[in-house]
């Protein structure tokens, strides 16, 4: 598939799935997102005033708890190209009225900002839907200041014998009927769960953040190994 193919193809998906995006990701994680993020959050240690970037932040779930870490004299942008995901993050914010957030719609392989512009950079299961990953690992080191933190929360390859296998299954065949029945958006989900089988497992990822121009990653898996973290510093 084409870099352009893929990205007409993921932007298809998820401005037809957005209303249901939040509630099929808690069913299909058993609600794990969650905790895997709260754990994420408290290793960065985000410090109060600072500034960051949430790339491809599609319902905006992960901003949001950046801009109560960093606070109101700090400054969050959620970065997305969906439009329709980007009105429910919007919409968030606004019952939240978190006035040092910001999001807007842009392209996660061109940033749309200046060098050494971030305190902390992150992406929670955005990574996998873009055209090519090192691409976007490299724009991110791009944008980040010196000293700060890059991290990745991502859907990974479990290793375990057997609990790979189930997990390959689940993944595989009973994602897309969950979407079929609940969101009525069996291709959709397919796309889904296609993307995530590709994605490469912990350790290639991590050599793709070394080859981004990082120096230190740190690696946790979560889940038996079906989604991972990756945090680097710049």
């Amino acid at each position: 598939m084409s870099d352009q193919t893929k990205m007409e193809r993921v932007h298809h998906v998820f401005e037809k799935i957005s209303n249901q995006y939040d509630s099929m990701n808690s069913i299909i994680t058993f609600k794990r997102h969650i905790a895997w993020r709260q754990d994420v959050m408290k290793r960065m240690n985000v410090k109060e005033g600072s500034n960051a970037l949430d790339v491809c932040t599609g319902t905006g779930d992960w901003a949001i708890a950046l801009a109560d870490a960093i606070g109101t004299h700090g400054e969050v942008i959620g970065l997305d190209f969906s439009k329709n995901m980007l009105k429910i993050a919007q919409d968030k914010q606004e019952q939240k009225a978190l006035k040092q957030l910001a999001f807007i719609q842009g392209n996660a392989m061109e940033l749309p900002f200046e060098d050494h512009s971030f305190d902390y950079v992150t992406i929670g299961f955005g990574l996998r839907n873009v055209p090519e990953y090192l691409t976007v690992l490299r724009e991110m080191y791009r944008v980040t200041k010196p000293g700060g933190k890059v991290v990745c929360l991502e859907t990974s390859q479990p290793t375990l014998i057997g609990y790979r296998q189930l997990s390959l299954f689940y993944v595989r065949f009973i994602m897309p009927l969950l979407g079929k029945f609940i969101a009525k958006s069996y291709d959709e989900y397919s796309w889904l769960q296609e993307s995530a089988r590709n994605f490469p497992n912990k350790n290639v990822l991590k050599q793709m953040f070394l080859e981004a121009g990082f120096s230190k990653v740190d690696v946790k898996s979560y889940s038996g190994g079906v989604a991972a973290m990756h945090m680097a510093i710049k």
